[in-house]
């Protein structure tokens, strides 16, 4: 940062008057975070539900999945930008009517293609409204509050993540396979509408003054060049994972759509437009890019570990839905325990909190490999307690990470750059679940389907190792 922008930070430092509703606010926007990444694993489980149910292909059904991740990463930066410029509160309106109608449609679809469709509209919903999380936390919160703040933000992450199979067996356990996939979509209706109240009654207006976003126009060229980069990742991770190997080509198209991107966003910044993304955020502030880089590689070494371990339960050991989803309520229970922790830890040792973190993450991962070839009845005694171990250490990555990479961007662009970040988690969550479940299924053919998913165990632990070396530079290098 410059002298003069660096007294202007003071300066809005100091000027800086918190908002006395502010931890209320935090909790409605954590509800609405929590229920749009719920949905990204919580159908997981109902799977063979939706097929059966709807009378329909195996590829059909893997885009109801995959369908939403597509939709939501696309949308991620643009809804932050959008965010940023016409206010957190009109796009969490607007992304909430949208996630309640697609929902509803989702729940009551008569046909395979109809629940796509309604997927897809869900994703993009969940796109508008997830980036006003850190958008709001960088308005709302300074100094050690926004590291706690940012905690509670780690703790929704983690907990959506591992809650969404327990919550979808449970549904699907007590109202039948019948009636309980569709429970799953509409579900998600009479809670958005009090969370939409909520946020009509106490999101506040972007502030004013210093932190407003002086230009409102948005970057258009910029927002598609973004989202056709990420979709060329994205489809053929997905397309992976349903057996296809053609669309890898497209990856191919993912170098230069960025080059693209980035010269544009030059480009804009020098004629005097309002940019998608400022990206000197890469070159003027360090942390931000070693930041962006942990939590990429972090979530493409964690999210497999749930869709490696749900398919091996149930199809190499023969536990239901439920009990494979209860098996991994432990990391749940780990994460949930230490997030907070971690974000009233980050503002007194900063970046050691990562390594640390990390380091306990992937103890519990290794143990984890080690005993997940015990037999069948002692999981329960063996497998859990390194679910627990390594949701102990997951819980401590995500909060800490947020708040040291976003802790120097401007609150105007706390949206968009939010966004950013967690475009790069989505990617690594399609990067780690078509690499683990390529290791677990290639592995079956030399090797037991315990072995398997050892071997795909020991992958998730060589990207881990990869995210902690980025964060030991981190660390180095002072961010």
């Amino acid at each position: 940062m410059t002298q003069h922008e660096e007294a202007d930070a003071v300066a809005a430092e100091q000027e800086h008057v918190p908002d006395p509703r502010r931890w209320r606010i935090l909790a409605v926007s954590l509800l609405v975070g929590f229920m749009s990444l719920l949905d990204v694993t919580i159908v997981n489980v109902a799977v063979p539900s939706i097929r059966a149910g709807l009378e329909t292909s195996a590829g059909a059904v893997q885009w109801v999945v995959s369908g939403y991740a597509l939709a939501f990463g696309m949308t991620l930066v643009a809804g932050g930008r959008l965010g940023d410029a016409h206010g957190r509160r009109r796009m969490m309106v607007i992304g909430l009517i949208g996630f309640i109608v697609s929902s509803a449609a989702a729940g009551l679809a008569p046909n395979a293609a109809a629940i796509v469709v309604a997927r897809l509209a869900q994703g993009a919903s969940a796109g508008l409204l997830t980036p006003q999380n850190s958008g709001l936390i960088q308005q709302l919160f300074r100094g050690d509050e926004r590291g706690r703040a940012f905690g509670m933000f780690g703790f929704t992450v983690a907990v959506a993540s591992a809650a969404g199979p327990l919550i979808g067996g449970l549904l699907i356990a007590v109202l039948g396979e019948e009636n309980g996939w569709r429970a799953l979509f509409l579900v998600n209706v009479p809670i958005g509408l009090v969370a939409l109240v909520a946020v009509w009654r106490l999101v506040p207006d972007n502030p004013g003054g210093r932190d407003a976003v002086k230009d409102t126009r948005i970057d258009v060229p910029g927002a598609l060049l973004l989202g056709l980069a990420v979709v060329s990742v994205l489809y053929p991770l997905i397309s992976l994972e349903g057996g296809a190997r053609w669309p890898l080509v497209i990856v191919l198209a993912f170098p230069p759509l960025v080059w693209a991107f980035l010269r544009w966003e030059q480009h804009t910044v020098a004629t005097g437009r309002p940019p998608l993304l400022d990206v000197s955020l890469l070159r003027g502030l360090p942390g931000y890019a070693n930041g962006l880089l942990v939590g990429t590689l972090y979530f493409t070494g964690f999210t497999g570990i749930f869709l490696v371990l749900s398919v091996h339960l149930q199809e190499g050991v023969g536990f239901s839905p439920l009990q494979a989803a209860l098996l991994m309520t432990p990391f749940a229970v780990g994460a949930a325990t230490t997030s907070p922790l971690a974000g009233r830890l980050v503002g007194r040792i900063g970046r050691r909190v990562t390594l640390i973190a990390l380091s306990v993450m992937m103890t519990g991962t290794a143990l984890a490999a080690w005993l997940v070839t015990s037999p069948a009845d002692t999981l329960w005694w063996t497998l859990a307690p390194a679910m627990f171990l390594a949701g102990i250490g997951g819980g401590g990555v995500i909060s800490p990470n947020f708040t040291l990479t976003l802790a120097e961007v401007p609150p105007q662009m706390g949206g968009a750059a939010g966004g950013a970040l967690q475009t790069g988690q989505r990617i690594g969550s399609a990067l780690g679940a078509a690499l683990l479940m390529t290791v677990y299924q290639a592995s079956q053919s030399f090797t037991s389907v315990e072995v398997a998913a050892r071997w795909a165990l020991v992958a998730a632990l060589a990207v881990l190792s990869v995210a902690l070396a980025a964060a030991v530079r981190s660390w180095r290098l002072g961010d």
